[in-house]
């Protein structure tokens, strides 16, 4: 969410913010309401102040026994009664117009993100890793990873496309990775870990800004709760409605959960395999702290996922993503793309966005800095620290072998139960 007075002091620099994100001005069409809704309240304000002294009058006048006073004074309050619903409905009706054009209108491009459409225009910030020299043609997982116990047939027998079954060492490498993943975030990486609510509020979704607008990328049940797209929202909204304490600052949260997707906008994308699923698990690391952290905050959280990446020796390159290819409620966002050795390329992991204020407002969440009376809102990260579905990708791709088996990496053998290697059909 925007802050209007910001808006309404800084016109032109909210048009050119909102520009670089592809969007035509929107300051002409916000001030005039947030100008008429100003003068609504003012009026309110004044007839409830008129009100007051009225009554006062009025009983000053009876106790004088001056009727025809006292009638006037009556009147007027008859006016001024029926002048105020009238407009408290009207402030009302601009109140819910004006949260609607700013509840749809994405996060300002930090300074430093560079401009841009779309992925092609992301700027690769880092490398680290050299992709393998395999000596044979590389597989793509969705062809070997059955043989392995990835069950693409059985789940969609369950559920339809976009579903997987993972069964026995698949399964036990699957959840290694998820342990391991959050056992170094919380061991290592001081994020305190969190078993969240899998269902969530409309509020909720408002709050980390997948409603409105992306309410066909979730699923919602019969009664009117929706399942989390991630962790993120759960995370995130618990300090909704809050002043945290400025000592408990920063918070450092994460998560292993199911997350749940519609995929609405991927037709027709990573069709094959255990890339793009309606269902996955997902370490989520979530930080919330003060605007003066939220820069090294933004390093600190990437550094937490790429070390996941680094222990498991997957190559992967950090990209600093442009204007185009933010997500809504970023400022700025690095993605980890990990190499994918079947596609020759790099695919996103991880995702890491600092959001600035912008979720806070929505949600509501503040702190009060030290030796200060008035409140400020907080600064919120997240990004994944690591998507587990992807990573078994990569886990897969990158250490197969000409015989269809998977090498276990190292630092999983105490999750494994002395499992070293996936080899086909369970041999």
């Amino acid at each position: 969410m925007h802050d209007i007075r910001f808006i309404r002091e800084n016109p032109a620099a909210f048009d050119a913010g909102l520009a670089r994100r592809g969007m035509a001005p929107q300051s002409a069409e916000i001030l005039p309401l947030d100008e008429r809704s100003r003068a609504i309240k003012t009026e309110l304000q004044q007839g409830q102040a008129r009100r007051n002294e009225l009554s006062k009058a009025i009983g000053q006048a009876m106790a004088a026994k001056d009727v025809a006073k006292a009638e006037a004074l009556k009147a007027e309050v008859a006016s001024l009664k029926e002048r105020m619903p009238a407009l408290e409905n009207e402030d009302r009706a601009l109140d819910d117009q004006l949260q609607a054009l700013l509840a749809a209108l994405p996060n300002i491009p930090a300074a430093d993100v560079p401009g841009g459409q779309d992925e092609a225009d992301n700027v690769e910030i880092a490398r680290w890793g050299t992709p393998r020299d395999f000596g044979f043609a590389p597989q793509d997982h969705a062809d070997f990873g059955p043989a392995l116990g990835l069950d693409f047939e059985g789940a969609a027998a369950l559920s339809g496309a976009r579903f997987a079954a993972l069964r026995g060492p698949m399964a036990r490498l699957h959840r290694a990775l998820a342990q391991y993943m959050l056992d170094r975030q919380t061991g290592e990486n001081g994020y305190e870990e969190v078993n969240p609510p899998l269902l969530v509020r409309d509020e909720a979704l408002f709050g980390t800004g997948q409603l409105p607008k992306f309410a066909e990328d979730l699923f919602r049940t019969t009664d009117g709760r929706w399942l989390i797209p991630t962790a993120e929202v759960s995370l995130t909204n618990l300090v909704r409605e809050q002043i945290v304490p400025v000592d408990h600052l920063p918070l450092r949260l994460t998560a292993l959960t199911p997350c749940f997707r519609s995929e609405a906008g991927s037709a027709g994308r990573d069709t094959r395999g255990f890339i793009r699923q309606h269902q996955f698990e997902k370490v989520e690391l979530v930080a919330i702290c003060a605007p003066d952290e939220s820069a090294a905050e933004h390093e600190r959280m990437c550094a937490a996922a790429e070390g996941i990446l680094q222990a498991l020796e997957l190559p992967y390159r950090k990209m600093l993503l442009c204007t185009g290819d933010m997500g809504f409620s970023a400022a700025k966002t690095y993605d980890l793309e990990v190499w994918l050795p079947s596609q020759q390329t790099y695919r996103e992991i991880s995702s890491v966005s600092n959001c600035g204020d912008f979720q806070a407002r929505r949600m509501n969440a503040r702190y009060r800095p030290e030796g200060e009376k008035q409140t400020r809102f907080l600064h919120t990260l997240n990004g994944s620290g690591l998507a587990v579905g992807r990573t078994l990708v990569a886990v897969l791709e990158n250490y197969q072998q000409e015989d269809g088996s998977v090498i276990v990496p190292a630092v999983l053998a105490p999750y494994m139960g002395g499992i070293t290697k996936l080899n086909p059909n369970g041999g």
